[in-house]
C-alpha cells in the first residue's frame, strides 16, 4: 500500500536528491557484500541487497546515506557497464537456464539467461561453457539482470576447454586461415632475385618447429671480421597489400602461440610448407649481409637483397648446443662445410653478446617453462628450458639483422614498423633517482642521464651486476611499456638507438609490412604499403591479448598439473616478483607456475605483518624479513581448478613472540 503511495515516493526521491553523491567502482566480496571505491584511500560498504543491483567492476553514481551508525553506498546510477561480452558456464536452477560468468569475481553470481535464435536451450547441459552479452542491468531501469547465450564454445568435460574457452575469452581465431589450392608468385618485376642456392646456409630450431622463417651463413674475411648474411622466408613474395590474405594477416597480427598448441597468422601450406626453409628445397627470401667486427661492432656495410635460396642443414638446438658445448654430439655430426658454418655462427655470436654486455642491455637468462603434453592433452611433464649456445647464437643474428633494418628504414623512408621503448614513466623519475643514488658509491646519477640511451643502459648494466636484484626488481616497476610505432625510435630496454623486426614474416604481419618497405629500399622506389599511426596500435592489443590468452592457458594447465600438490606437501623454491598488500606473488622455479602467498600463511597475526608495496618488502614485526627477488621454501595450501589459482605458504613459519606465546598459554 505504502509503496505505491506517490507522496511517500516524492519524499524518498527528495530524501535521495539531497544525500552525497559519490562515483567508484564496485568490488564485489565472496560473501555477497561489497564496497565502492572512491580512490586509493576511500571506500564505502555496501550492503548484500544494495550488491545485487551491480556486477564486480561496475562504475556508479551512489549515494551515502548512514545506516545504524555506518556510512554506506547504495547504487543508483551506472557510468560504465564492467561486463557486457564474457565467458560463463551453464546452469540449471529449478529448472531455469543461468550462466555463471568464468571471472574470478564473479563465481557466486547466476545470471538468468536467454538463448539466440539457433542455439536450443534443451541442447545445453550443466557446466558448458558459452558466450553470453548481459542485455539487462537493474540499473539500467531494467527489472533484473538478463544475458544472452550467443555461442556454445564446448562440453563441460572437453580436455581442449583450457584452449577453447581462453581463445574465445579474448575474441581470437581458434584456427588458421584458409589457404588457397594455387599460390602464385607476385614479385614486381623489376625485383631481381639473386640465386645463392650454393651457398651453404642452415636453419636452427626446435625440433617440432614448421614454420622455420630464417636460415643463417656466416664467413670471416681477411681481417678476422664476420661476413653474416640473414635470410629471412618471404611471404609477401605470395601476398600484395591488396590481397584478402594480408587483411586477415593485419586482423590477426601475430601467429597465436599457446602451451601445446599455435594458431598460425598465415594459412600452413603457405608458413609450413611454401614459405617455410626447408631443407633441400629452393626458396624465395629476403636477405641482409653485413660485416660485424671481431669486437661486435656492427659495420656500416649493410645490404638488403632479394635471392633465392636453399637450405643444406635442418639442424635443432639442444644438437647444435650439444656439439658446441661439449665437442660432439650424440644426435648430430655436421659435414665439414655445415660445421665450419655454425663455428663461425658461434664466433661471431659471441663477440656481439660481448659487445652488447658492454655497451647495451642484455636480459637475464632465464628458462623458458614448456608443457609436454600427451594426445589426449594431460600434462606429462614442464620442462625447463635455458637458453643455450644455439639459442643465443640465433638470437644474435636476429637482432643484428633487425638493428641493420632499423637503420636503413629510418635513414631511407623515416617510417616502418619498429619497436621501442623509451625509458622511464616521466612521473616516476624522481623515485628512480632516489632509489638508484640512496646508496651509490661514487658520482650520483642525475635526471639528464636517465633520460638519454646511455644512462639508462648504464644504469640497467649495474644493476645487473648486484648480488641481489631486489633493486632492480624495484626499479622495473617505474618503467614504460615497450610499445610499437610507425616512427622510429630507441629501444631503451634493449640499449639500442632503432629497433625494426622484419625476421618473422610468417608470424607477424609488422615484419611483413617491413619486407615491403625493404623491398622499396632495393627497388629505389616509393613504398607500395606506407604504415599508419593505428597500426603500431593495432598490433600493441593484439600482442597484449596473445599474451594474456598464454597466460590464462598457462595457469589452467598448472592448476590441473599440481592439483594433488597439496596433499603431497611437495617443497618449490619461489621467487617474490611483486607484493601487494594482502601478501606476496612468487614463481615457482621448477616449473614457472605463478602462486600467491597471502600475509594470513606467513603469520597467523595479521597485526605483526606489513607488505609495502612501494617499498617491495614484508615485514614481520617492523622487521624486514623478505622482498622483491628473494627465493624462499614453499608448499601449495590450495589449487583451486575453477579460478585456475594456487596458493602457496612458506614451509619456515615465523615464530609467535615470546609474550604472545606465554599469555596464549
Amino acid at each position: 500500500m505504502f509503496q505505491d503511495n506517490p507522496l511517500l515516493a516524492q519524499l524518498k526521491q527528495q530524501i535521495q536528491e539531497n544525500l552525497p553523491k559519490k562515483e567508484g567502482t564496485i568490488k564485489a566480496t565472496e560473501k555477497g557484500f561489497g564496497f565502492l571505491e572512491v580512490d586509493a584511500k576511500t571506500s564505502f560498504f555496501i550492503p548484500p541487497p544494495y550488491m545485487k543491483k551491480c556486477i564486480h567492476g561496475d562504475k556508479v553514481v551512489a549515494i551515502i546515506r548512514t545506516e545504524k551508525d555506518r556510512e554506506v553506498a547504495e547504487p543508483q546510477e551506472l557510468l560504465e557497464q564492467s561486463m557486457e561480452r564474457f565467458i560463463g558456464r551453464v546452469k540449471r536452477i529449478k529448472g531455469k537456464l543461468v550462466v555463471v560468468p568464468d571471472h574470478p569475481q564473479l563465481k557466486k553470481l547466476q545470471l538468468n539467461a536467454k538463448t539466440r535464435k539457433g542455439i536450443k536451450a534443451d541442447d545445453l547441459n550443466e557446466g558448458d561453457w558459452v558466450v553470453a552479452f548481459l542485455i539487462q542491468h537493474p540499473l539500467k531501469g531494467d527489472n533484473h539482470f538478463l544475458v544472452e547465450i550467443t555461442d556454445k564454445i564446448t562440453d563441460t568435460d572437453d580436455k581442449i576447454a583450457p584452449w577453447w574457452v581462453t581463445l574465445a575469452q579474448n575474441d581470437l581465431p581458434n584456427s588458421e586461415p584458409a589457404g588457397i589450392e594455387d599460390w602464385q608468385c607476385k614479385d614486381d618485376q623489376a625485383l631481381v632475385r639473386e640465386d645463392l642456392t650454393h651457398v651453404p646456409f642452415v636453419t636452427i630450431d626446435g625440433a617440432s618447429t614448421k614454420d622455420m622463417d630464417d636460415a643463417l651463413y656466416a664467413t670471416t674475411n681477411a681481417k678476422g671480421d664476420f661476413e653474416l648474411t640473414i635470410a629471412i622466408a618471404d611471404p609477401t613474395a605470395y601476398i600484395t597489400p591488396d590481397d584478402e590474405m594480408d587483411k586477415v594477416a593485419r586482423q590477426r597480427g601475430f601467429t597465436i602461440y599457446l602451451p601445446g598448441r599455435n594458431i598460425p597468422m598465415l594459412p600452413r601450406d603457405l608458413a609450413d610448407d611454401l614459405c617455410s626453409l626447408h631443407e633441400g628445397e629452393q626458396r624465395p627470401t629476403l636477405c641482409c649481409q653485413v660485416t660485424v667486427s671481431q669486437d661486435g661492432v656492427i659495420q656500416d656495410d649493410i645490404r638488403f637483397f632479394a635471392a633465392n635460396i636453399q637450405s643444406h642443414a635442418r639442424l635443432v638446438y639442444d644438437h647444435v648446443s650439444d656439439w658446441l658445448e661439449n665437442g660432439n654430439s650424440e644426435q648430430w655430426q655436421p659435414s665439414e662445410p655445415i660445421a665450419q658454418v655454425v663455428s663461425e655462427l658461434h664466433k661471431f655470436a659471441q663477440a656481439r653478446a660481448a659487445w652488447r654486455e658492454q655497451n647495451a642491455v642484455v636480459f637475464p637468462d632465464r628458462p623458458d617453462y614448456r608443457f609436454e603434453l600427451s594426445e589426449d592433452n594431460d600434462v606429462i611433464a614442464i620442462h625447463a628450458d635455458m637458453r643455450r649456445s644455439a639459442n643465443r647464437l640465433v638470437e644474435e643474428a636476429m637482432i643484428t639483422a633487425n638493428i641493420c633494418a632499423g637503420r636503413v628504414l629510418s635513414k631511407e623512408f623515416g617510417l616502418g614498423v619498429f619497436n621501442t621503448h623509451l625509458g622511464f614513466k616521466a612521473d616516476k623519475l624522481k623515485d628512480v633517482l632516489e632509489l638508484v643514488n640512496q646508496d651509490k658509491q661514487g658520482e650520483p646519477y642525475s635526471e639528464e642521464q636517465l633520460i638519454s640511451l646511455e644512462g639508462f643502459a648504464q644504469l640497467r648494466r649495474e644493476l645487473a651486476s648486484l648480488e641481489s636484484s631486489y633493486l632492480d626488481n624495484r626499479i622495473r616497476k617505474y618503467q614504460a611499456y615497450s610499445e610499437i610505432s610507425n616512427q622510429p625510435d630507441a629501444h631503451y630496454a634493449m640499449g639500442l638507438d632503432v629497433y625494426a623486426t622484419w625476421t618473422s614474416p610468417i608470424r607477424k604481419y609488422g615484419d611483413m609490412v617491413n619486407h615491403r618497405l625493404l623491398k622499396a629500399h632495393i627497388l629505389k622506389q616509393e613504398p607500395v604499403q606506407k604504415p599508419d599511426d593505428a597500426l603500431g596500435e593495432e598490433l600493441s592489443i593484439h600482442r597484449k591479448h596473445h599474451k594474456i590468452a598464454e597466460r590464462t592457458v598457462g595457469d589452467w594447465l598448472y592448476a590441473r598439473t599440481l592439483v594433488d600438490a597439496p596433499q603431497q606437501g611437495t617443497e618449490f623454491t619461489a621467487e617474490i616478483f611483486d607484493i601487494n598488500r594482502a601478501g606476496i606473488r612468487a614463481r615457482l622455479i621448477e616449473n614457472g607456475a605463478g602462486v600467491f602467498i597471502p600475509n594470513s600463511l606467513v603469520v597467523a597475526n595479521k597485526q605483526r605483518i606489513e607488505s609495502n608495496k612501494e617499498q617491495g618488502t614484508v615485514s614481520i614485526d617492523k622487521v624486514v624479513e623478505m622482498k622483491l627477488g628473494d627465493l624462499l621454501k614453499v608448499t601449495l595450501a590450495e589449487v583451486n581448478l575453477d579460478t585456475r589459482s594456487l596458493v602457496a605458504k612458506p614451509v619456515v613459519q615465523f615464530a609467535e613472540p615470546v609474550a604472545e606465546q606465554e599469555q596464549q598459554a
